[in-house]
């Protein structure tokens, strides 16, 4: 791109992810049950181009195929997740042997190939019977994910040596129960808190069950966002304030300061003080999924002109492809002056520089270690006609810029072991289904064809390169 990539610290991390839900397909193969995104994905209007992920990229019967190319891209690890019904159809009982041994399978594999299986043990798909049992709103689903994360720890423990127990409450909790966007489509607004407190108490039993198993390194992948504040009112800086403790802190004190913040508490299932004592049991590391800033403002205002580039937008407006609700005590307004992804996310690569700086500052030395667990962005560049080569320059940039980003903040003092991009592969989007491509290798979703895109060449010539 332009000036060489700065040198990364020896035995630094470079890793890929995706989930099993938005790749693997075979949703009914070898015994697996259904989840809460199966039954999602079967409601008239809930996936935005009517697709579903049946075979997704059919990455269950095409994993060699798949590890294959992470070995040509030299990744260090892949990070993927484990399908809970695949392995436990209805989320507890016996074990489905044969959606076990899959995952059996693809470890050995990766270990062949040299790459580090990183496992994501929860990853939005909750089994449908779980979920029709309330789901996380039940606090049982907490101990049945502790007993799953059991049964998988024993069988893969032993050449697993980076484990994940849960990805993005924070989404699971505010679009899957706040505001019905994702599954299971509950629309509860700040009724969802339970299903925050018990995802988080399913984390700290998952990491205790997981140590018990004989697991080594253990850590957690959370959504984070610097907040911007749209405007000087004080009703501006609430709202932010609001959003960002909803957001970010709902997540990360009660998992690194073993407390909720102020007020929270009373909104939340009890025992809150005795779960506290589980939830902030010392992790080896923190994973931070960054995509960009969020800018908020108090409902129904306009931006302060002196923000300039920062505008606000209609309340109730879809930001991101999400439909933010009317009725919330926030705006979420767009972000100007900004190039956007094919998915209308501002890039800000940094954002990242700057989240990192604000974890430190606000934990401290109760701050692990990190990994950027997710970092990445959707452009529909597709193959050339003539030449069937997929000239993705847009991305190529996106993480040059973001690999910088995370450089300086490096620099400035924050403790990052690695960096994984979003995805390795094209896949089913959620809620967007296959209308939103982020991976380094184009999927032609009619013949599942693989054609690795120029940043899959830029991220390889990278990792030759930086450490």
């Amino acid at each position: 791109m332009t000036a060489p990539v700065p040198e990364f610290p020896a035995g630094f991390l470079w890793g890929v992810s995706a989930s099993a839900f938005q790749i693997e397909g075979s949703l009914t193969a070898d015994g697996r049950g259904p989840s809460s995104w199966d039954a999602f994905t079967g409601e008239q209007g809930r996936i935005k181009d009517g697709s579903r992920a049946d075979v997704a990229t059919d990455h269950y019967r095409r994993y060699r195929e798949d590890v294959a190319l992470m070995a040509e891209l030299g990744v260090g690890a892949y990070r993927f997740s484990i399908s809970w019904s695949r392995v436990l159809p209805d989320g507890r009982g016996p074990v489905n042997v044969r959606g076990l041994d899959f995952y059996d399978r693809l470890v050995d594999e990766l270990c062949a190939a040299g790459i580090t299986p990183a496992p994501t043990l929860f990853h939005w798909d909750t089994p449908l019977a779980l979920e029709k049992q309330g789901g996380w709103l039940n606090r049982d689903t907490a101990e049945r994910f502790a007993a799953y994360a059991s049964v998988v720890a024993e069988r893969l423990a032993d050449r697993v040596p980076l484990w994940i127990t849960v990805n993005e409450p924070a989404e699971v909790t505010l679009l899957g129960y706040g505001i019905g966007e994702h599954a299971p489509g509950r629309r509860l607004v700040f009724d969802a808190l339970p299903a925050a407190h018990h995802q988080l108490l399913a984390h700290g039993l998952a990491v205790q069950a997981l140590r018990a198993a004989g697991a080594r390194s253990i850590g957690i992948a959370a959504s984070h966002s610097p907040v911007w504040t749209a405007g000087d009112s004080d009703e501006d800086r609430a709202a932010a304030e609001l959003y960002d403790t909803l957001t970010n802190r709902l997540f990360a004190d009660p998992i690194l300061t073993g407390s909720y913040p102020a007020g929270l508490d009373s909104l939340l299932p009890g025992p809150v003080a005795e779960d506290l004592k589980t939830i902030s049991a010392p992790l080896d590391w923190y994973g931070v999924n960054y995509y960009n800033p969020m800018l908020v403002g108090a409902p129904g205002q306009a931006a302060d002109p002196s923000a300039g580039e920062e505008t606000a937008g209609p309340a109730g407006a879809s930001f991101g492809g999400i439909e933010i609700p009317p009725d919330l005590p926030f705006d979420i307004r767009q972000i100007e002056g900004r190039e956007l992804t094919d998915f209308g996310w501002p890039v800000v690569p940094d954002g990242l520089r700057e989240l990192l700086a604000t974890l430190r500052e606000r934990y401290g030395d109760r701050l692990p270690p990190l990994y950027i667990t997710e970092n990445g962005c959707s452009y529909a560049d597709g193959p050339d006609p003539e030449t069937g080569r997929i000239d993705d320059a847009r991305r190529i940039a996106y993480h040059d810029g973001h690999v910088r980003a995370l450089h300086r903040a490096m620099e400035e003092g924050a403790d990052v072991r690695g960096y994984f991009i979003w995805s390795i592969l094209d896949n089913f989007e959620w809620a967007e289904g296959f209308r939103q491509r982020f991976g380094l290798v184009h999927v032609d979703y009619e013949t599942l064809v693989r054609t690795p895109k120029r940043s899959f060449a830029w991220y390889r010539d990278l990792i030759r390169s930086a450490g």
